[in-house]
């Protein structure tokens, strides 16, 4: 199914993005708008495995 394969790949970006963002919060020289761009796509990735999760359990039943 295209949509479980999108929502495998999007549960993979999540989890690089919380990595990179957990490395540049230990890194005191990271730039704040590179923490804060960081945040903004982790939280945009979530809403979109969110949606996708909705939409895939409203299939379902």
């Amino acid at each position: 199914m295209a949509v479980q394969a999108h929502l495998v790949e999007l549960e993979r970006k999540h989890k690089v993005l919380e990595t990179q963002l957990h490395e540049a919060l230990v890194h005191l020289s990271t730039d704040d708008l590179r923490i804060v761009e960081l945040k903004r796509k982790k939280l945009m990735v979530r809403d979109e495995i969110e949606r996708l999760r909705h939409v895939v359990s409203d299939t379902v039943h």
